[in-house]
């Protein structure tokens, strides 16, 4: 797209000089000139009679607006008059909006009044404000005075790409009214897109746009032209995050999680100290390079020699895990320097946390200073399983696996363990991430993608240090692993103070949740989901496409599951007249094909296997959703074991579909789903919806990751 940047640019450092952040309606008028965003046929009246005569020029009803720097919310101020028609109700309209503006505010600096063509059509709103995580994000949805009370609206980072743009017409709860509801003429998606698209590119060339509306934007089948425009200048630049390339994290974090020798700064002997049981981990955990304790008031700990100084450990020191109280963390940390250490562990707790930022900026002055990564500080440590790495003052963990895990909180990363220890789920790495002074997600992310050791990854945060920086590290890890989030903070307190409908907007959770999903990975919504989706989905291998079947031994269930899918945006399919007629040869007379396949309660083990093997020899159904009902007839470990069977028998061949159960019966069925986990089949015990939920949450990265066919 050819754009005239140079104009733009002579506008905006005009507007800078006077001093002013909004720029007036005219000026907006020729930013968006310069990008080709479509704008009604307007000009400035500064008397009664220019009015009159522009409106004669457009030769019908008019909107006058009042063009002023002191007055942004014009509506608010009465100084907004629509479908004004004749000379004479021209004349009033124009006495009328400038009394109002005097009367809303002292003196105010009046340009004119904008005489503005009238256009008609679906009203949205397209917007972009500067995102405090993400920075440039576009908005789009429901336009006119109704956009902030509906919050019909959708998010993405800005550039967009035009796949980007037209996704996001799609997005909104009202997009069947955008492709012609009831029969009325669908809008052009193809030019809302394009002006998506443009303002898209406006805001990041030009990074000092803070916030800018277009509200409304008139959309027909013909075009899009935007009927007012609203640009907001940002008033003090902010400086841009410290960015480290993919290489260098990598080669960062390979000395953090695979470190041939660990310092431990505070090393005690006495127990209940943390020093001491860091120590313990390390030893007992089984790590195999080397420990070196460092405490100038001890000649040894723990049958190790202790030294009084980092600097005086013979050889290099990969990691130097602090245990010291937070005042001394910044002097040791000079000595770490001089070592040439590659990564620090804060764990001490007393920085930013409990409002001493200044200390953690000189913390992270000196790591900076020498190369130093750090971790932390406010953290429990950290875990790596193939190393046997414990670094950490809590319980000590060991059940290898393929699923990393991450935490903000010392107490959800607690809760981790003991899923992960009662669950069996075997993990290659928790790791407390406190107040990512330095280390953050996009770090880990990128240590993880590369990591044979990790095919799943799990993170617990409270905000994200550098949102964008995050988006690019998860859209390359979940083209290949999942990755699940649990984003603390749902809940909307109240949008931040903003000076266009669309920073109000982005004040709450939605900006989040859009863009977590245009990055790929699934977001968990809450605790138990982000752990029982970490245990599930590298279980069910990926599916194959959308068609989903329930074979279920109980109605009730059928009826739960099914509403369960819907809600996990799973496809139910559709089942073919040859297919129904297989299934039928199975189910007695008083069973119901289609789908949900109920089978009833009564049948024997051969009836729940014969429909299994079919479910999973056809190859137009993809996956499968198993209820259970727990009779004597097939008892909960006789069930578990078939489907175990039939599933292996069907691996053995080639056919590998994603099966998940949901088991309703006495206590024998806990045993049951525990053996059905075990054997590569999602299974819980007393829900219907966790089970569906896990299969979604596969489903919702498959198609994220572009696998399904």
């Amino acid at each position: 797209m050819a754009y005239d940047g140079a104009r733009v640019r002579e506008v905006l450092d005009a507007v800078r000089a006077e001093g002013r952040a909004a720029l007036t309606a005219p000026e907006a008028k020729v930013l968006c000139d310069a990008y080709g965003i479509p704008t009604a046929g307007e000009g400035l009246a500064t008397s009664a009679d220019e009015a009159v005569s522009l409106a004669r020029e457009f030769g019908g009803p008019v909107a006058l607006k009042i063009v002023s720097p002191d007055i942004l919310h014009k509506t608010d101020a009465g100084c907004v008059l629509v479908d004004v028609s004749g000379d004479e109700a021209i004349r009033t309209g124009y006495a009328q909006i400038l009394a109002n503006a005097h009367a809303f505010t002292e003196n105010p600096a009046i340009a004119g009044v904008q005489v503005q063509q009238m256009v008609g059509g679906h009203e949205v709103i397209v917007g972009a404000t500067t995102d405090p995580t993400f920075g440039k994000v576009v908005a789009f949805g429901l336009g006119g005075v109704l956009v902030e009370v509906l919050k019909d609206v959708t998010f993405r980072l800005a550039p967009l790409s035009a796949e980007q743009a037209r996704s996001m017409l799609d997005d909104i709860a009202a997009a069947d009214v955008l492709r012609g509801a009831r029969g009325s003429e669908p809008v052009d998606a193809d030019a809302l897109a394009d002006v998506l698209r443009r303002v898209s590119d406006l805001v990041y060339d030009f990074p000092e746009i803070a916030e800018l509306d277009l509200n409304p934007v008139f959309a027909t089948a013909a075009g899009a032209t935007a009927a007012d425009v609203r640009i907001v200048l940002a008033t003090e630049e902010s400086a841009p995050p410290v960015r480290h390339s993919p290489e260098e994290i990598v080669h960062a974090m390979q000395r953090l999680m695979n470190p041939r020798s660990v310092a431990v700064i505070g090393a005690s002997n006495e127990d209940g100290k943390i020093g001491n049981s860091v120590m313990k981990n390390l030893i007992n955990g089984g790590y195999a390079g080397e420990i070196h304790p460092v405490n100038p008031k001890a000649d040894e700990i723990l049958g190790r020699k202790a030294h009084r100084s980092i600097t005086d450990v013979p050889g290099e020191v990969d990691v130097a895990v602090f245990t010291v109280p937070a005042k001394f963390v910044a002097a040791a940390l000079e000595e770490c320097g001089r070592k040439q250490v590659a990564a620090a562990v804060l764990i001490p707790s007393g920085f930013a946390e409990t409002g001493n930022h200044e200390l953690q900026a000189e913390v992270v002055a000196v790591a900076r200073k020498h190369g130093i990564r750090l971790l932390g500080p406010n953290i429990y440590g950290y875990y790596y399983t193939p190393q046997n790495l414990c670094a950490t003052f809590c319980t000590p963990y060991d059940v290898r696996g393929g699923v990393a895990l991450t935490s903000q909180s010392g107490g959800i990363g607690m809760a981790i363990l003991g899923f992960s220890r009662t669950t069996k789920m075997g993990v290659s790495a928790i790791v407390g991430l406190g107040n990512k002074s330095d280390v953050d997600e996009d770090d880990l992310l990128t240590f993880f993608e590369q990591d044979d050791n990790t095919h799943c990854v799990a993170m617990h945060l409270e905000d994200l240090k550098d949102g964008r920086a995050f988006v690019e590290a998860a859209q390359r890890v979940t083209k290949r692993k999942p990755v699940v989030v649990l984003k603390a903070g749902r809940t909307d307190l109240g949008a931040r103070a903003a000076s266009s409908h669309t920073g109000a907007l982005a004040g709450n959770d939605k900006v989040y949740d859009d863009i977590l999903r245009q990055s790929g990975v699934v977001r968990a919504p809450g605790l138990n989901e982000m752990l029982e989706y970490a245990r599930g989905i590298p279980v069910l291998p990926t599916p194959k496409g959308e068609n989903v079947v329930i074979i279920t031994g109980a109605g009730g269930s059928g009826v739960l599951l099914s509403d369960a899918c819907v809600a996990a945006g799973l496809r139910l399919m559709d089942i073919p007249p040859d297919l129904d007629e297989e299934f039928r040869r199975y189910i007695p007379p008083f069973g119901a094909a289609g789908n949900p396949i109920d089978i009833t309660g009564g049948e024997p083990p051969s009836t729940y296997e014969a429909t299994i093997r079919l479910g999973l020899r056809d190859p137009r159904i993809h996956a499968l959703v198993l209820g259970y009902w727990h009779t004597i007839v097939t008892p909960p470990m006789v069930f578990a074991e078939l489907a175990a069977r039939v599933a292996e028998e069907a691996r053995a061949d080639g056919v590998d579909k994603p099966i998940v159960v949901s088991l309703a019966g006495d206590t024998e069925v806990e045993k049951a789903a525990e053996y059905l986990f075990d054997h590569g089949i999602v299974a819980y015990p007393y829900t219907t919806e966790k089970p569906v939920a896990v299969l979604g949450a596969k489903y919702q990265w498959a198609r994220a990751a572009g696998l399904l066919g």
